[in-house]
C-alpha cells in the first residue's frame, strides 16, 4: 500500500539557503544571511534571555548535554552552513521537489506493521501462524508497542468498514496476555488487559531470552554508567529504570564535552557484528530492531514516526545526485563485490594521500567555483579513467566528499529514519541515546550502512591526527552534522532558538556516531537470542507439519536412509563434549576437537592453519573465520574470543565450519 499517493501533499523544495527555513527562521535572503552572521557571532544561544522570551519551550525535556554547547563551539556549524550556501549558489543545480503527505488515521501504524513483518495480520484470509511464532518471542515492552499499533489499525479498519475480517487484538495476543504483566508507566487498552495475579506472571525478559537464572532478571541490570547491557532488551531496561531517581541524578551530571568510554561486557558466546549473520536472520533482526526502537521511544516519551516521500525523478547515471543503489549497480559492473560507491572511496583516498595532519581539514572549504568545475569534470571523466586527480587539492577533495553526501537524492540516514536519528537528542540519557543509535544503524539499508561505516571510520582517522590538524571530535562533528542532517525534504518552521537546539542536538548525535561507532555496529545479544527462539519455534512447526503428512513422512524416511548410507565413519558417534569442525576449503577431512572451558574460536582456526597444506599456507589468519551454522541460527561468523563450550551449550545442534567471509 502506497499511502503517499492517496491525497495531495505538502510541497517542500530542495535545500537551498536562499529559499528555505532550514537555515534561519525567515524566507527572506537578507534576513537569512543576517541570521547566519549573528549566530556565528554568538547572538543566539540556548541561554539568551531575549530568545527565551520569544520562544516556546520545546515539547521535550532535553538532555543537559546540549546546554554545554555554547556559541563558540557552534561556530564551525554555522560556518559550514554558510559554505553550503555558497556552494549551492555556484552549482545552480535544479531544485527537486519532495512531496510529503500527512497520513490518514491508522495508515502510519499499518505501514509500521508491514515494516515489522506483521502485515499478514491484516491480509485477507491470512494465515497468522507465522506471525504468532514471531509474536511469541517478543518482550513485554515490544508486545506493548505492537499492541498499541494493532489497536489503532483495528479501530480504523472497523470505521472504514473493510470487507475482510479484522482480527481482534485480544485474539492476536491471547497466547501472550496470560503470561505478561503491564508495562510500567504505560496505559493499556481495556481490550488487552493482562492478568493481575502476579503468581501466574513470568518475567518477560526470561521468556524472550530463554534465561532461567535469577541473576539474569531485570532487577540485576548492571548499574555502571559505562556498561552497555546487550543481554536484556533496551526498552525493558528503560521500563525498569523509568521512575528510578538514579536516572534523574545522572541527567544533571552529564557533561557533553566529556563523553564516557562506554564498553560492552565480555560475552562468552561471542559478540555479533553487522555482517556476521546470514540474510535470512538479518531480516528477522530488522523487524525486531524496529519494534524494539519503537518500544524504547514509546517508553521515553519520544514520538517515533517513519517519514515517507513520494518517489521523485532522479538521475540514472553519473556521480552526484544519484541514488546509492544506482551508483553501486553501475560500480559493480566495473568492480564486482563493491559495497560503497567508487567515487566515495576515491575521494576519501585522495584526502588521505595528502596526509591527515593538514590544519583545518574538513573545516576549510575549497573555492566554490572550483568545486563546481571539478564536479562537472568528474561527471564526464571519472568512469573513463581520464580525470586528473593530481589537480585536486586536499581541501577540494574534502568539499567534494561533503557535496556528494548532501546531493544524494535521499539522505544517507534515509528519509524513513532521518527524523528518528535527529530525535535521538530528545532521549534523557547518553545510554538511551546510544541504544537508540544502535537500533537505528540496524535499520539502515545495507548500502547506506556500509557507506556510513566507511565515512565514520575516515572521520575517526582525521580525529586521530587532531594534534596537528586541530580537528577534534567536536570540530569534526560540527562540520559534518549539517551535511548529514540538513536534507531538502524537511523544511523547518522553527524560530532561531529552536533551530539552535536542533543544531546542537544533531551535532551531538554526530559526535556519538563517530565516538561509539564500534558499538553501533554490534547486534544486541537479546535480539540474536530472539532470532534463535524464532528459528527454534519455526523448526518445531515445520516438524509438526511434516509429521501430519504421509508423503513427507516417506520423504523424511528416505532422506534419513540416504544420509545413513552416505555418512562417513569420522562423522558418526561423536563423543560427548567433542565437536567436529569442517574446513572444506582448507582440508578434505574434518577435525574432532575436545571442548574445554578456555577453548576459543581463534584456537580452532589456529589449529587448521598450523597444518602444512599448501592451501592453508597461502591463507592469512585475518581471511578465515569459524562459523556456527544451523541449529537455532542460520549462519553466524564467530569472533575470535568466542568460548566454544558456552556457545555449544547454547546451540548444540549447530555445525562448525571454517571458511573465508562471504565465500
Amino acid at each position: 500500500m502506497n499511502w503517499l499517493s492517496a491525497s495531495p501533499g505538502v510541497v517542500l523544495t530542495a535545500y537551498h539557503p536562499s529559499n528555505t527555513n532550514a537555515v534561519a527562521g525567515s524566507n527572506a535572503k537578507e534576513s537569512e544571511e543576517t541570521s547566519l552572521s549573528s549566530r556565528r557571532s554568538g547572538q543566539y544561544t540556548m541561554n539568551h534571555e531575549n530568545s527565551k522570551k520569544s520562544t516556546e519551550t520545546p515539547p521535550f525535556e532535553r538532555s543537559n548535554s546540549q546546554d554545554s554547547l555554547d556559541e563558540l563551539s557552534m561556530d564551525d556549524y554555522w560556518k559550514e552552513l554558510e559554505n553550503i550556501h555558497e556552494t549551492s549558489k555556484n552549482n545552480h543545480r535544479e531544485q527537486e521537489v519532495v512531496v510529503v503527505k500527512e497520513p490518514d488515521e491508522g495508515e502510519l501504524e499499518e505501514e509500521w506493521l508491514k515494516e515489522a513483518g506483521l502485515s499478514n495480520l491484516f491480509a485477507e484470509s491470512a494465515d497468522s501462524l507465522e506471525s504468532m511464532v514471531f509474536l511469541s518471542t517478543l518482550t513485554r515492552t515490544q508486545t506493548a508497542a505492537v499492541q498499541k499499533r494493532v489497536e489503532t489499525v483495528s479501530q480504523t479498519m472497523r470505521k472504514k468498514n473493510k470487507q475482510y475480517q479484522v482480527p481482534d487484538v485480544r485474539d492476536i495476543f491471547r497466547q501472550q496476555s496470560d503470561s505478561k504483566e503491564k508495562v510500567p508507566g504505560e496505559s493499556e487498552p481495556s481490550s488487552v488487559r493482562t492478568r493481575e495475579n502476579k503468581n501466574e506472571v513470568k518475567d518477560d525478559a526470561e521468556l524472550s531470552l530463554g534465561i532461567s537464572e535469577k541473576n539474569s532478571l531485570l532487577e540485576d541490570v548492571p548499574v555502571s554508567e559505562t556498561d552497555i547491557n546487550l543481554e536484556i532488551s533496551f526498552a525493558e531496561q528503560a521500563a525498569n529504570l523509568k521512575d528510578n531517581s538514579v536516572v534523574k541524578m545522572c541527567k544533571g551530571k552529564e557533561d557533553d564535552m566529556l563523553l564516557p568510554n562506554f564498553r560492552l561486557p565480555k560475552d562468552k558466546t561471542g559478540t555479533t557484528k553487522i555482517g556476521d549473520l546470514a540474510p535470512q536472520d538479518m531480516k528477522k533482526v530488522y523487524s525486531l530492531a524496529l519494534i524494539e526502537l519503537t518500544a524504547l521511544y514509546d517508553l521515553l516519551g519520544t514520538e517515533f514516526k517513519q517519514q515517507k516521500a513520494i518517489k521523485i525523478k532522479t538521475k540514472d547515471s553519473g556521480l552526484f545526485g544519484v541514488p546509492l543503489s544506482v551508483l553501486l549497480e553501475q560500480d559493480q559492473k566495473k568492480a564486482p563485490g563493491t559495497r560503497i560507491p567508487l567515487i566515495f572511496h576515491k575521494l576519501i583516498s585522495q584526502i588521505e594521500e595528502s596526509r591527515l595532519d593538514t590544519e583545518g581539514l574538513l573545516r576549510i572549504p575549497g573555492v566554490a567555483a572550483r568545486i563546481k568545475s571539478l564536479c562537472q569534470e568528474l561527471e564526464a571523466k571519472f568512469y573513463e579513467g581520464t580525470f586528473n586527480w593530481e589537480s585536486v587539492k586536499q581541501h577540494d577533495a574534502a568539499s567534494l566528499l561533503k557535496l556528494f553526501i548532501r546531493e544524494l537524492p535521499q539522505p544517507l540516514l534515509t528519509v524513513e529514519y532521518l527524523k528518528a536519528f535527529q530525535d535521538v537528542q530528545n532521549l534523557p540519557t547518553r545510554k538511551h541515546q546510544l541504544q537508540a543509535l544502535n537500533l537505528l544503524v540496524l535499520l539502515l539499508p545495507e548500502a547506506n550502512r556500509d557507506t556510513l561505516k566507511i565515512l565514520l571510520e575516515f572521520l575517526q582517522r582525521v580525529i586521530d591526527c587532531r594534534d596537528k590538524n586541530k580537528m577534534t571530535l567536536n570540530n569534526v562533528a560540527m562540520v559534518m552534522a549539517p551535511n548529514l542532517f540538513t536534507f531538502h525534504g524537511f523544511g523547518s518552521k522553527t524560530v532561531e532558538q529552536s533551530e539552535f537546539v536542533m543544531a546542537a542536538g544533531t551535532a551531538n548525535v554526530m559526535r556519538f556516531m563517530i565516538k561509539y561507532q564500534k558499538l553501533l555496529w554490534t547486534i544486541p545479544k537479546f535480539i540474536v537470542n530472539q532470532v534463535r527462539k524464532q528459528n527454534t519455534a519455526s523448526q518445531k512447526k515445520e516438524k509438526k507439519d511434516k509429521a501430519m503428512k504421509k508423503l513427507l513422512k516417506k520423504m523424511a524416511y528416505d532422506k534419513e536412509k540416504y544420509e545413513k548410507q552416505d555418512k562417513s565413519p569420522n562423522d558418526a558417534d561423536v563423543p560427548q563434549g567433542v565437536i567436529r569442525v569442517q574446513a572444506p576449503h582448507l582440508s578434505k577431512v574434518s577435525m574432532a576437537i575436545q571442548l574445554t572451558e578456555e577453548l576459543k574460536a581463534s584456537d580452532i582456526v589456529a589449529r587448521f592453519l598450523s597444518q602444512k597444506s599448501g592451501v592453508v599456507q597461502a591463507l592469512k589468519r585475518e581471511e578465515v573465520f569459524l562459523y556456527e551454522i544451523g541449529g537455532n541460527i542460520g549462519e553466524r561468523c564467530l569472533d575470535d574470543d568466542t568460548y566454544m563450550k558456552d556457545l555449544y551449550q547454547l546451540n548444540p545442534n549447530a555445525e562448525w565450519v571454517i571458511k573465508s567471509k562471504h565465500s
